[in-house]
Formats: C-alpha cells, structure tokens, sequence
C-alpha cells in the first residue's frame, strides 16, 4: 500500500512542474493572462512560437513518462508481481497527469494533460501510444482542431488498449480501466473546447 501511496506522490509532483508557466515567465509573459490562458504546450505555440511550444510539449511529454517509469522501477525492485507492476506504472503516470491538470503551485489550474498522458502512455505500452498519436495527427492534419485532435485522441485510447486486450496482447485488464479513465479526464479538461467547437467559434491552426 505504502509503494502505491508513494507512486502517486512522486507522480503527482512531477506532473505539477509547471513546464508552460515556467518558460513563458522566462519569455517575459505569463501564459495564464493571454490567449486561452492554459499553461499547456497549445498555447505556449501560439504566444511564443512553435520553438517554444515544442520544448513545453516535451518537457510535459517527460514528466508523463519519468513518473511511470520511476513507478515500475519502484515495484520492480519490491519484488511484485507483474500485473502489480503495471498497476503501480498506472498509479504514477496518472497521477502525473492530475498533477499536470491541477498544480498545487498554481492554484491547481493547469494544462489539458495531452502530452503528460502520451508520456504516460509510451512508459506504459508504446504500441497503443503510436496508435493515439496516430489518431491525433489525422485528426488534426484533417481539421486543424488541435483540441479535436486531442479528444478524438482520447476517445481512441480505450479502444486500442481494448484490442490490445482481446488480440492476448496483454495480460491483465488493468490498462484497460486506467484508459477509460484518462480519456474521461482529457475530455473533461476540454469542456470549454468542446463548447466552441458546437457554437463554431474554436480556432483552427492555419496552414502558412
């Protein structure tokens, strides 16, 4: 009990590192007053450029990643079992991921936890993590919704993880539970997109 307490602790302070807030202070900005007002690698691109969205995207991406990683070394080295492990790998991304989306330092208003749980998802099972990704980029290549993009994402990791499940591809459910609830937290992030997106007034990224 004491290893998953710990696994969601570590989780939730790496995920709360506030990567967005903290490189747009560095610009001279605080990304919280402009444009969406999210800390999240979206906006980050749209005040200061894809350069500097990018370096937030991959430093959300690792804070995913380190926090499931750093969960199954945990459990690897109490000796448990292996869908033990994979659960406490879960504990901590997702944990990582509410740290992302509520940050005791900012008030616990963050990001939208996209590329916190695709950090988490590549620590977990890379295969289905390509397929989100892949979801992602169709979806965003033919709409230009970033937020689309991340809900159809979403809505996809279940499905994969399900397969992956039917196919004997893993062995434990497990998973399966853990995405379910990842997508319902992405998508609740997304409450005020899917808003815009019914009333037509969410932008689109435009092609240069």
């Amino acid at each position: 009990m004491l290893g998953f307490f710990l696994s969601a602790l570590v989780g939730y302070f790496l995920g709360s590192f506030p990567s967005g807030f903290i490189v747009g202070r560095i610009a001279g900005i605080d990304v919280r007053q402009a444009g969406s007002g999210n800390i999240g690698a979206t906006n980050v691109t749209r005040l200061l450029g894809k350069r500097t969205g990018y370096l937030v995207f991959v430093l959300d991406f690792t804070k995913g990643a380190l926090a499931t990683i750093l969960a199954m070394f945990l459990a690897t080295n109490s000796g448990a079992r292996e869908e033990i492990v994979e659960l406490y790998a879960a504990v901590g991304g997702v944990f990582s991921v509410i740290g992302h989306s509520y940050p005791i330092w900012l008030s616990f208003k963050g990001g939208k936890g996209v590329a916190t749980s695709i950090g988490m998802l590549f620590g977990l099972n890379w295969a289905a993590a390509l397929i989100v990704c892949v979801v992602w980029f169709v979806t965003f290549q033919l709409t230009r919704y970033v937020s689309l993009a991340s809900i159809a994402a979403a809505l996809a990791l279940p499905g994969a993880i399900g397969a992956m499940l039917l196919l004997g591809q893993l062995t434990t459910p497990v998973l399966l539970y853990i995405s379910l609830g990842l997508a319902a937290l992405v998508i609740l992030r997304h409450r005020s997109n899917l808003s815009r997106l019914f009333n037509g007034t969410e932008p689109r990224v435009i092609r240069k």
